[in-house]
């Protein structure tokens, strides 16, 4: 008996050590088989080869106690493989499991559900695909999160047996077959956190859900959600955020809502919502009420102005009618307030800059009359100001046109009257002024050469009168000026020939007198109007030869010069004295034509004679030279012999799919980028192949031709003949901007590379906005910017550019796939339709180059996986965010860096229409300057809507939605 008393101790110390060791055997099993199955640099501090059993030092790794891993967290290694299946047989403590933002190959491993003591399990990001597995197994789960992975079938409504969870989100997983929400989901009376959005769910909401008193955030967004909003959810006490949006619920909110005393963000946008109750205007932590796109009727609850915490209200395109809560923001700090396309009446709200933090103030296509508030002077803090189509009359206020940090003021369309203020010239941030069609008078002040961002100016229809302020020649970014249909009296100013990148002039019907100065010509912009005015004297001769006899309609004591069509315009013939000097130049100018091409003629029999020996090609190029058609499109600088001369092997700098390109340093000291396309007797191509090239050429010169912007390359002129075709262009000294990324021979800090990205956006919105028709350019990439002396870009290569033809309002076109892998828009890839949104999603490919200083594609991102899918795997958290960004650079612009990220993720949704506009990109890049350091914009994402000038602002994981 004793010995039995001594025994069993010693038995049980045995079997626990047995247990052990057994245990740790099994622990150590598992890191072989994680080495084993993934690829990845982290996997390299798991010191398993050299039979290390210190698990617990391991990265990522967590122990209890007693020594037993009850912790795995390798979230965002970026590992390639398969987890493995057997998990928990190797770690049966196992309590917490972030495997999160890796490549995990294939399907979820169903092994998992064998992980009896499992509270956390976090696969989301991981590519996960097939069918998911009964969960019913994981009772002490507490937060799972399978969230954006691609699994499929049905979906595991066994989640609902899992009562102790308290998070729970399955965000983008839009491949499961539809699925309704289960009346027996508030079984999960622990739940705070349920995200569904994305997932395919249709069928009605079950009032059920009003039982799980628990939950804090309900997000159920951009699925196919159908019916009213059950009263029930009013039962929510704890309900801080509710998010609906992108459904089609209808019906009235119902009044239960004003029960939700902690709800501080409501976004239920884009559903068929019929009224916005008075309740929910009352809650008291009410911080973000967004409800645009719905159906609502009815006034504004005035109680809405009596919040003491609203941040962002977003109501626009609804049928709202009534007046606008008068102390909507006497008591809010306002940050966004957007009414725009509604049915509104009465006045402005007077206090709605109260807070100082207004950003966006947007109530454009209402029926608002009075006067714009004097208080709104105040509000200084504002990027956006657009009331465009109401009733508003009287002045301006003068702090309105001064805006310090604003991009966008649109009065248009009103009965506004009074002057424009001299503190216009205090706008420096301002890119785009209109204030057409109202009752404006008195003078246009000189001051207005202040606001040096000014891109577009339109104050047509109003009463302005008196001279155009030469100063406006001042603005070098000006794109469009349009002054049409005032009474401006005076004569045109020779100022605006410094307009260099004016492309759209309208100065028709004004008083204006005087001759039209030479020097304009040097402009030729795409769109101009001189008509109905009072000029005199001739029209310039380019004008006349350029088919623009039109513009001067209705001038009656214009004339034209003599020329060789003289009897096919509807212009009198200038009179000796008016015309001798236009004479006399032509004669200077055929005089130096005809010199030139004698010297041509002798220069090519002397050089053939002596390079006989040269090859085929370069034969038919002298040869041929004679029979050139040459066309200019600027003024030139340099003879034409010393671009043949130089055509030589050693100033090749490049080869392209269509030809060689050369870099020739003129005498002047200039030098141009010649391009020469392939000849068409080229032993290697193919007729077909030849009509792709001629297309090709006739697209580039057509479009670059027509174009004046400073961030297009300048295309001065080409020569076209049977047997070989030349681009000149000017030429870029820093070449390209791969090169200056990636090369290794410069380095481009953020504020450089932001200056980069807004001058690219500003190209491309000329091209998709400014142009008629619109051009969308199809191979945007790093390579096609180019770099002047002082790194400011230009858009380059429009070989495969493509005119879109505007029928029945679409901005797409059917044609062959162009573009660059890593590049392209999903949808072109599958689809070949170009549209403006693929420019947009490759110009956010370049954005995220810029941010990372990564290139589009590396074997650091996984197989067949690119920038967007990495940038996309690190953004879920600040720190991932920040990770992104390119480490050399960062520094003290990282806050400045994600604004820019945020706008690249915008630009590179799956989805087109979920993108923005150039339009808008501009604007929000023009927010992000790093040079400004507007710090009440920092914590938002800002998502622009592309029907009209409105705005979002949510979280980053929903900006593709």
């Amino acid at each position: 008996m004793a010995n039995h008393s001594i025994l069993c101790p010693f038995l049980l110390l045995l079997f626990c050590y047995c247990c052990q060791a057994t245990t740790a055997g099994n622990q150590s099993q598992f890191f072989v088989e994680m080495k084993k199955s993934f690829t990845g640099d982290m996997l390299s501090n798991w010191d398993v080869a050299n039979g290390s059993n210190s698990f617990c030092n391991y990265a990522g790794v967590g122990c209890n106690s007693q020594g037993y891993i009850e912790k795995i967290d390798i979230s965002g290694w970026s590992l390639s493989g398969q987890f493995p299946e057997d998990v928990c047989r190797y770690l049966p403590f196992l309590r917490i499991l972030r495997v999160d933002h890796n490549n995990l190959l294939g399907r979820f491993p169903n092994g998992i559900t064998n992980c009896s003591l499992l509270e956390e399990l976090n696969m989301s990001f991981d590519l996960l695909g097939g069918t998911l597995p009964d969960l019913s197994p994981l009772q002490s789960l507490k937060s799972l999160d399978l969230s954006s992975n691609f699994f499929q079938g049905k979906f595991p409504l066994s989640f609902t047996n899992l009562t102790n969870l308290e998070f729970l989100n399955f965000n983008e997983n839009g491949k499961f077959d539809p699925w309704e929400l289960p009346e027996n989901i508030s079984r999960l009376t622990k739940l705070r956190v349920i995200i569904f959005s994305t997932c395919n769910v249709q069928g009605k909401i079950p009032a059920s859900i009003g039982n799980m008193t628990s939950l804090v955030d309900l997000e159920l967004s951009g699925n196919y959600l159908t019916g009213k909003l059950p009263p029930e959810l009013g039962n929510l006490k704890n309900l801080q955020q509710i998010e609906l949006y992108y459904n089609a619920l209808e019906g009235e909110i119902p009044v239960e809502f004003g029960n939700l005393t902690e709800l501080r963000d409501i976004d239920m946008s884009v559903n068929k919502l019929t009224k916005l109750p008075e309740s929910l205007c009352r809650l008291p932590k009410l911080t973000a009420l967004q409800l645009y796109n719905n159906s609502l009727t009815g006034e504004i609850p005035a109680a809405l102005g009596n919040s003491t915490t609203l941040t962002l209200l977003s109501l626009y395109e609804n049928f709202l009618t009534g007046k606008i809560p008068e102390n909507l923001g006497r008591s809010a700090p306002l940050v966004g307030f957007d009414l725009s396309e509604n049915q509104l009446s009465g006045e402005l709200p007077p206090y709605v800059c109260n807070g100082g933090k207004l950003l966006y103030f947007l109530v454009l296509e209402n029926k608002i009359s009075g006067q714009i508030p004097e208080s709104y002077s105040r509000c200084s803090s504002i990027l956006r100001f657009r009331v465009n189509y109401n009733q508003l009359e009287g002045r301006i206020p003068d702090g309105v046109l001064a805006f310090p940090h604003a991009s966008i003021i649109d009065l248009s369309n009103n009965r506004l009257n009074g002057l424009i203020a001299r503190t216009i010239g205090n706008a420096k941030n301002l890119s785009e002024l209109f204030l057409q069609n109202n009752r404006i008078s008195g003078f246009l002040p000189a001051e207005i050469s202040g606001a040096i961002n000014l891109v577009k100016i339109d104050l047509s229809n109003n009463l302005l009168s008196g001279p155009i302020p030469p100063e406006i020649g001042n603005l070098r970014q000006l794109n469009l000026l349009l002054l049409q249909h005032n009474k401006f009296n005076s004569s045109i100013p020779q100022s605006l020939s410094s307009l260099q990148l004016l492309n759209v002039l309208d100065l028709s019907n004004n008083l204006l007198t005087g001759n039209i100065p030479g020097n304009l010509s040097e402009l030729l912009p795409n769109s101009m109007n001189f008509s109905n005015n009072l000029l005199s004297g001739p029209i310039p001769l380019s004008f006349v030869m350029g088919g623009l006899l039109e513009s001067f309609a209705g001038n009656p004591d214009l004339c034209v010069p003599p020329h060789k069509n003289t009897s096919t315009t509807k212009f009198p013939l200038c009179s000796r004295d008016s015309n001798r000097k236009t004479i006399n130049c032509l004669w200077v100018i055929g005089l130096s034509v005809g010199l030139v091409i004698v010297g041509i003629v002798l220069f090519l029999r002397r050089w053939l004679r002596k390079d006989r020996a040269r090859t085929e090609n370069d034969d038919t190029l002298s040869s041929s030279f004679c029979s050139y058609d040459v066309k200019s499109f600027h003024r030139l600088s340099f003879d034409q012999r010393e671009i043949i001369e130089s055509m030589i092997d050693k100033n090749i700098v490049g080869y392209g799919g269509s030809g060689t390109v050369y870099k020739i340093e003129l005498s002047n000291g200039e030098s141009v980028a010649v391009k020469k396309l392939w000849s068409r007797k080229a032993k290697d191509f193919a007729t077909d192949d030849q009509l792709v090239l001629d297309k090709e050429l006739k697209n580039e010169v057509d479009t670059l031709g027509s174009i004046r912007h400073k961030n297009i390359v300048k295309l001065y002129c080409y020569f076209s003949s049977l047997d070989c075709n030349l681009l000149v262009y000017e030429y870029m000294l820093n070449g390209n901007l791969w090169d200056a990324l990636h090369g290794g021979k410069v380095l481009l800090d953020w504020p450089a590379r932001y200056q980069i990205a807004l001058g690219v956006a500003q190209g491309l919105a000329y091209l998709h906005h400014d142009l008629m028709p619109p051009i969308i350019h199809r191979d945007i990439k790093s390579t096609n910017i180019l770099l002047d002396i002082n790194y400011q870009p230009k858009v380059a290569d429009f070989g495969i550019a493509k005119v879109l033809q505007a029928r029945g309002g679409k901005d797409s076109t059917t044609t062959v796939i162009a573009g660059t892998y890593g590049y392209l828009a999903p949808e072109y890839a599958y689809s070949s339709k170009a549209t403006t949104k693929c420019d947009v999603y490759s110009f956010g490919v370049v954005l995220m180059e810029l941010i990372t200083g990564k290139k589009p594609v590396e074997a650091d991102f996984g197989e067949n996986k690119n920038i967007i899918y990495w940038v996309s795997t690190k953004v879920d958290t600040k720190e991932g965010a920040y990770d992104v960004l390119d480490k050399k650079i960062s520094g003290s612009f990282k806050d400045e860096m994600i604004k820019v990220l945020r706008i690249a993720i915008g630009c590179t949704c799956k989805t087109p229409a979920s993108r923005p506009s150039m339009n808008e990109v501009v604007q929000l890049l023009i927010e992000a300057d790093p040079c400004r350091r507007f710090g009440s914009c920092k914590s938002f994402n800002i998502k622009t809507n592309n029907k009209v000038d409105t705005f979002n602002i949510t979280k980053p994981k929903e900006q593709c939605q």
